[in-house]
């Protein structure tokens, strides 16, 4: 192994030189405290940082207790990954750290939101803490100027494992708290599957944002508070008994005028599949980790799915019991997202009439009497609702505001006015009509097998979508990814599966046995194990399987 000796001397050679020769500090150092890894190396100040990693021993620094559990483990990487942007902001000035040519100085490190998400840019385990960083080697032009190199390693680095991946140094009460959040929110999500919910919102959570492109709480909202007739108290591990709404499995549909927090509700519900940390507002508002939200898609492909249970005897005769097209219209790409769903076994499907194509959510009597059953393909999803729920096991919550007909197939309404929420069932009993709606079987929806193929490049472009070679997937209606690292991850483990997955010769599998597939093999072997070493800017952060397998489905050359 090298010494910081000689990464000094390194340094002191390529001086002034050409930018090319920063490629010659390749490897690994011993330095005082840490080992620093310098695995790829930028073509020049302008082009992507290069990747470092700093690997701190552990073996008598972060006892292990405090991360013998996944959700601790994940919690406590997200609070140290969160040490080190705290650390760069205080520490890199106004400037960034920039210090000459293109991205000279700068130093990165994956991106954090408001949700608690498994990533690699921090790693803790027993013997050593791995930190992924992207570092801009300082040049002036295209020329070597490392003593801005020598101060990062030899000054900032050190200083940053000192602050923060230094057990002693930590203040010992926020971790406590971090992990005793993480624990009553995994208690949460076990207390809704002892008591038969399907989500829980605290009282006094905050659930409005400070506007659409931002995930901070909004500023003197009104807090939420359950309606008593919905209200459940959960004894949790480290704060206690805590009041919310429970949501019964069922069918719940959420009414109101318009802005007075119908959407709202539902968007925190939707990202309640994630923990989220403290402050956020959201953090006791808990969703099942299988729900989906379920929206119409115009445009996007279908690869051989059964759509038949809200699609069929269509005019030209095409079968939908494996339908396939470049360009589904609303009501058919949200008939394949509701079946894709069911597919991975989802409990709750989340609905908001806003973005959902209208014939497939109802088709009211006077339109049914002026069109017959007979000329109608689509069979809308009021009709299946209840049967999902009584038979399947699946639950639905929808956001209704313009028609009553769902009315008549709610188990419970809740009535968002002013943001205050209020238990309005017993009314909108006394408004339905009888309604008397299909029985539902499920079947295996996806039944298209997927030949083997090989991916030679792959690219994330922000949240929206990826690049497999030159393909692009659309991924803007994916309203459950909330990080640009998973959006990245899904590049490369899109690349994975589909090398290691798919049968190139004799059987085949589906694109659900290959999400299967792929995720037990990282529950089995880590994240880690199925993302490539050479990954570029940022670090990866794990997306959930029903996130992978709708981005599988939308790859057009499957």
């Amino acid at each position: 192994m090298k010494t910081k000796t000689d990464l000094k001397q390194k340094l002191k050679q390529i001086d002034h030189k050409s930018y090319k020769l920063y490629k010659d500090l390749k490897g690994v150092y011993q330095m005082d405290r840490f080992l620093l890894a310098i695995d790829h190396v930028q073509g020049d100040p302008f082009a992507t940082p290069s990747r470092v990693r700093v690997i701190v021993d552990n073996e008598t620094n972060f006892p292990a207790h405090l991360f013998d559990k996944r959700v601790k483990k994940i919690a406590l990487e997200d609070y140290l990954l969160r040490g080190v942007h705290q650390f760069l902001r205080s520490s890199s000035g106004k400037s960034g750290g920039r210090t000459g040519s293109g991205k000279s100085g700068l130093i990165t490190i994956c991106p954090v939101g408001q949700e608690v998400l498994e990533r690699t840019a921090v790693l803790i385990g027993k013997k050593q803490i791995e930190v992924r960083m992207e570092i801009g080697f300082p040049a002036f032009g295209r020329t070597i100027a490392s003593a801005g190199l020598e101060q990062i390693f030899f000054e900032k680095l050190p200083r940053l494992v000192q602050q923060v991946f230094s057990y002693e140094a930590q203040q010992h009460a926020k971790i406590k708290k971090v992990l005793a959040l993480a624990e009553d929110q995994h208690a949460i999500r076990t207390e809704l599957e002892h008591r038969n919910l399907v989500a829980f919102v605290a009282d006094d959570s905050i659930l409005p944002r400070e506007s659409g492109v931002s995930a901070r709480p909004l500023k003197n909202a009104v807090p939420f508070h359950s309606p008593e007739s919905m209200a459940v108290t959960l004894t949790l591990p480290h704060s206690g008994e805590m009041r919310g709404m429970g949501i019964p499995k069922g069918v719940t549909l959420i009414a109101g005028g318009g802005y007075h927090g119908k959407s709202t509700l539902l968007k925190a519900l939707v990202s309640g599949v994630y923990n989220h940390i403290a402050g956020d507002g959201r953090e006791y508002v808990v969703t099942i980790d299988d729900a989906v939200k379920i929206r119409a898609e115009e445009g996007r492909c279908i690869h051989g799915e059964d759509i038949s249970l809200f699609i069929n005897h269509l005019p030209s005769r095409t079968d939908t019991t494996c339908f396939v097209t470049e360009n589904a219209s609303g009501s058919t790409s949200q008939a394949a997202n509701t079946v894709e769903a069911l597919s991975l076994g989802s409990r709750l499907l989340l609905i908001d009439e806003d973005t959902s194509a209208t014939n497939f959510m109802v088709r009211d009597e006077k339109m049914a009497r002026l069109v017959p059953a007979s000329s109608e393909p689509i069979t809308p999803f009021i009709q299946c609702i209840q049967s999902l729920s009584a038979d399947c096991g699946v639950s639905s919550i929808l956001v209704v505001g313009s028609s009553g007909e769902y009315l008549s197939v709610a188990d419970r309404v809740v009535q968002m006015d002013c943001y205050e929420a209020k238990d309005v069932s017993a009314r909108a009993r006394e408004l339905a009509s009888p309604y008397q709606g299909i029985s539902v079987k499920l079947s295996p929806f996806i039944k298209k097998q997927v030949r083997g193929m090989q991916i030679e490049k792959v690219k994330a472009q922000g949240e929206d979508s990826v690049l497999l070679d030159k393909e692009r997937i659309d991924l803007r209606y994916f309203d459950q990814l909330t990080d640009s690292g998973q959006t990245a991850a899904l590049a490369y483990l899109m690349q994975y599966a589909l090398e290691h997955f798919t049968e190139k010769s004799g059987s085949r599998r589906t694109a659900l046995d290959i999400a299967d597939l792929l995720y037990k093999k990282i529950e089995q072997d880590g994240f880690l194990s199925v993302i490539p070493s050479y990954y570029g800017t940022g670090a990866p952060v794990l997306p959930r399987k029903a996130e992978f397998l709708f981005c599988m489905l939308r790859y057009r050359k499957l």
